[in-house]
This record gives structure tokens, sequence and C-alpha cells, in this order.
């Protein structure tokens, strides 16, 4: 059977037996679940709720027509029990709950516990009106409780004093506002009606006059048409409600506290500084190889402007100031990228304390402004200068042996006998290119003469300074080419394709290169925050897990409180 097909009762009953298994899924809810609406045949319950001396256990005693002994015992009885009692009508139950507003706690608990049980209500004040207070809880028993069309307000003890009745119904009508037009209005006096029926001084048609003034038969007549769908028709709207005040009452519990907020809190502090340091990461990411893209593309403008119109040929002067961009480019990312590693590493320390880990170096080893390779064209720093003239010298005998030299001294490891290695024994031999290799002290011993490990680092730093050389070349690739590529020389339609390939290949390039760094920085990225995230695990684990339960638990009382509504619009 669909959920169109479905009788409301059932559609209600289903959706209790969710929230049960929702309920039951946690300590902090399950004994809520003894509270869940469930199949229920028995005879509709009618609450009388308001204030202590607001007479309603009169109205019951003069709607079951009790004589004068039973009527006394019953009032007597108000407000000394704080638990509602039951009363049978006309194949219903009355429910007299304890007066609110009486002062007594236990009174105000149980009237709500009753007002819940209810399929309908008689919400009892007095020709002396609301208050504030009172006011307020009936609008909040017609609205978010529902039972805006199952009730009848009844205005009792109209004849203790001369009131105008039309005042006093404008008065009521008033407090109710909106409801004012849903909610029947009944102006009475009970002790009027149980005297009248009960005073054999009177003639019948006196009584019959007392019996009319008083308001109980217009009540009676108002109960009956509330409640004329019976069991089937108005109890399911009741106990949808009544699904909704549990699914309330469940939303609460999870409104944490003491320790277990504290977690929570440390938790998500810390997942958001986490959080945050990886968007700066990536927004610095996403700017730098934008700016390397664009300097790729601006430096293969400069080298196809730069091609000659006699032969084709890129100049080697030409060339040479775009590699020098290139590397220069890829130089100033790592150095930039690694700052913004940093900077993100700071601002964890500061807001998680110094469990945090370092990050590995981004790229070889180049930690600091003083060791890091400057590749301007005026850098006369003996290592740079090696490298380029090695690659400028190998590039004259063609870009294979170029690419094949420097990829040695880039792949071929640090360790001794590499080509890194060798170039970092030619360098030593000199003051300047101890310095540069040995820029804090890290490498040597200070006399000239490396560490154990000194060598390996320094070999490093060739190396990373080589990967950037061949990188630059691989980008050229066809700018080391000194063949002309123009057989009819000083042709300009053979230039001018020279140059648009020229300039295309670098587009090219220059996305290629920007995807390849935001992979690459992404892959180091997430290795980094992995390991933050574990090391920061004692602080947030606990936290993270109650977070985690609140939230789903959360959710899917979120979807049972919308399917709820829903139901309560669905059912006339």
């Amino acid at each position: 059977m669909s959920r169109n097909d479905e009788s409301p009762n059932a559609s209600v009953l289903a959706l209790s037996n969710r929230a049960e298994e929702v309920l039951n899924a946690h300590p902090r809810t399950r004994d809520l679940a003894a509270s869940l609406p469930r199949a229920d045949t028995s005879p509709l319950r009618i609450a009388l709720m308001g204030p202590y001396s607001a007479g309603k256990s009169t109205l019951i005693a003069a709607l079951l027509r009790l004589p004068p002994a039973a009527v006394d015992e019953l009032i007597d009885a108000a407000p000394k029990t704080q638990e509602a009692t039951a009363y049978e009508w006309s194949g219903m139950t009355l429910v007299d709950l304890p007066g609110t507003l009486s002062g007594i706690d236990g009174h105000s608990d149980a009237a709500r516990r009753g007002v819940r049980a209810a399929d309908a209500l008689v919400i009892v004040t007095t020709s002396e009106l609301p208050g504030e207070a009172e006011t307020r809880a009936i609008l909040r028993t017609l609205d978010a409780d529902g039972f805006a069309d199952r009730s009848v307000v009844v205005v009792n003890k109209m004849n203790a004093e001369n009131s105008d009745r039309d005042v006093i119904l404008d008065e009521v009508r008033g407090r109710l506002g909106p409801f004012a037009d849903r909610v029947p209005i009944v102006l009475a006096d009970a002790r009027d009606y149980v005297d009248a029926v009960n005073d054999p001084a009177l003639s019948s048609v006196q009584r019959e006059a007392f019996v009319a003034e008083s308001g109980i038969d217009a009540l009676t007549a108002e109960l009956r048409r509330v409640i004329a769908p019976g069991v089937s028709g108005v109890r399911p709207k009741a106990q949808a409600f009544e699904l909704l005040r549990v699914l309330a009452d469940a939303e609460r519990r999870w409104v944490l506290s003491g320790e277990e907020l504290g977690a929570a809190e440390t938790a998500q502090k810390v997942e958001e500084s986490i959080s945050r340091a990886k968007e700066r990461v990536l927004s610095a990411l996403e700017r730098e190889s934008a700016i390397v893209a664009s300097r790729i593309t601006t430096a293969g403008d400069r080298a196809a402007a730069g091609v000659s119109e006699k032969d084709g040929v890129v100049p080697d002067r030409v060339a040479r100031a775009v590699q020098e961009e290139l590397e220069c480019a890829r130089t100033e990312f790592d150095a930039r990228f690694s700052t913004s590693v940093r900077t993100a590493f700071d601002a964890l320390v500061a807001e998680c304390g110094t469990g945090v880990p370092e990050p590995e170096s981004w790229v070889n080893d180049l930690e600091a402004p003083e060791t890091t390779i400057d590749a301007s064209p005026d850098d006369t720093s003996p290592l740079t200068q090696g490298v380029k003239e090695a690659a400028k010298k190998a590039g004259k005998a063609g870009t294979a042996m170029a690419h094949e030299w420097i990829g040695k001294v880039a792949d071929g490891g640090n360790g001794p006998g590499s080509m890194a290695s060798a170039v970092v024994e030619k360098l030593s031999r000199n003051r300047v290119g101890q310095k540069v290799l040995d820029a804090g002290g890290k490498v040597t011993n200070g006399v000239g003469k490396f560490k154990p490990w000194g060598k390996t680092k320094a070999a490093g730093k060739v190396a990373g300074a080589a990967g950037k050389v061949q990188w630059a070349l691989t980008v050229m690739g066809p700018l080391m080419d000194l063949t002309s590529v123009a057989q009819d020389q000083g042709k300009w339609m053979a230039v001018t394709k020279r140059r648009k390939r020229i300039r295309n290949h670098f587009d090219v390039e220059a996305r290629e290169q920007r995807a390849s760094l935001a992979d690459a920085g992404e892959r180091y990225l997430s290795e980094w925050i992995t390991e933050v995230e574990q090391s920061l695990r004692g602080l947030t684990e606990r936290g993270s897990g109650i977070r985690a339960e609140r939230e789903a638990a959360l959710t899917a009382i979120k979807i049972l409180c919308d399917e709820a509504e829903k139901l309560v619009r669905s059912i006339r």
C-alpha cells in the first residue's frame, strides 16, 4: 500500500515506528520511545485545562449532572491532587487536570502531561479574563500544540459578577488573536447550572431558564461538534502533534553541556583551524600556479617576438633570457608556496599548540631565502652559473644532450659519484662556492670541510637547481633547435607560422604546468594535513565522535519532523 492510500491513523503509526528506531539508537533518547503514539482505540480524551480556581471541577460536575453530594466531593478534591483525574462522559473520558499557575510545580507538570495525552481540550478561564502568562499558555496550546481545531474556550463564572457579556466576548476574542475565528467561545457559569439542577425549590420553568443561561448545554453542543469525527478522525491529528512534541524533546536531549560540550567545541575549533590552514594554502597554490602559467605565456610571446625574420631562428640571447625567466618563475613559485605553507603551519601552532607537525620541505630542501637559488639574469653565484653554463654548452650540442646532462644531475641522486656530487666537488674548491653551498653552516664544519652528510645536502641543492633548468628546457622545447625552420629564408609566412607555433606551444605548456603544479601542491598539502589530523587526534577524537553522533541523530530527527509536519497539514 502506498503512503497516499494509507489512513491518517496508519500513517501516524508508521512514522511513529520509524521514530522509535531513531530514538532507540542512542541512550540519550531511548526512554522517550515510550512516549511515542501507539495504536489506540480507547474512548476520546477531553481534558479541561486552566488555572487554579477557574472552576474546572465544577464544570465537570455540571457536564456529568452529578447530585449535590457528588458535586461537593469532586470539588473538594481540587487542588489537592497533583495527577489528572478521569471521568466517563457519554462514551468519552473527561480529564480534570491540576490547575496551572497555582504555584505548585507538580500541578503544572501534571497538567502539561495531561494536555499531551488529550484528544481535545476545554480551555477554562473566568470572567476576570486571562492574564499575560495565561494568554501565552493558551496561544501555545492552540498553535504549537495543535489544538486550534480541537478546543473549546469556556469563560466560567459569568454570573458571579454583573459582567457585560458582549464586552467579555470581545476581550477574549482579542486575546485569542488569529485563533478567534477557529475556536468556539462559550460564556458559562457551572455553579449556576449545578445549583439549578439540584435545587428542588425551583419550578421547571425557572430551572430551564437557569440551565439555558448557564451555558453548559452550549458547551455540551460545542464539544460534541468538535469530537464528532470520532476516534478515527480526531486521534490521528492528536497523535501526530504528540509525535512532534516527542521529537522536540529528543532534539533538546542533544543540547550538549559540561565536558561533552567542551570536547565538542575543542574538536570544532581544531577542525576549523585545520580547514582554514588548508584553504590558505590552496588559495596560494591557485594564485601562484596561475602566476607561473602567466609567466610562461609571456615568455612564449617574448620568444615568438624574437624569431628572426631572416631565418626563423630564435637568437641565443633571447633563448637564454626566456630560460632564465622560466627558471625564475619556478623558483619564485617554490619560495612563495613554501611561505604559504609555513604561514599556515605557524597559524596552526598558535591555535592548536606545538603538537602540530612541521611540513616536509616543498622542494629540494630550499627552506630559507639564503639557500634559495636566485636565477635572475645578473646572478653571479658559482652554483647558478655553473649549472647554467653547463646547460648552455650542452644546448649548443643539441637539445637531446642538454636534456640528458641536466637529467643526470636532477635525477642522478645525491650520493657519492652522482653528477650533482661532482658539481659540488668542483664548486667547493673555492670560498665563494663554499659560502653558496653552506649558507648557515649546515653543510660544512666552518673550516672548508664537509660534515659527514654535508656533500649529500649540497648535492641536493645542485640537483634542485638542475631540476629547474631541466623544467625550463622542457618548456622551451623547440627553441633549442638551432636549425632553421624556414627553408625559403625571408618568407614572412614561414616566420609567422613559426611564431604562432611557439606561442601555441607555450600556451599549452602554461596550462599543463599550472595543472601539474596544482596537482603536486594538492598532493603535498593532503599528505601534510593528514599528518596534522593524526597528530591532533587526541584533541579531536572524543569531541568529533560526539559531534558526529549528534549531527547524525539531529538529521534523522529533522527528517521525521518534516514528515510529521506534512502529515499534520494533510489531516483535516
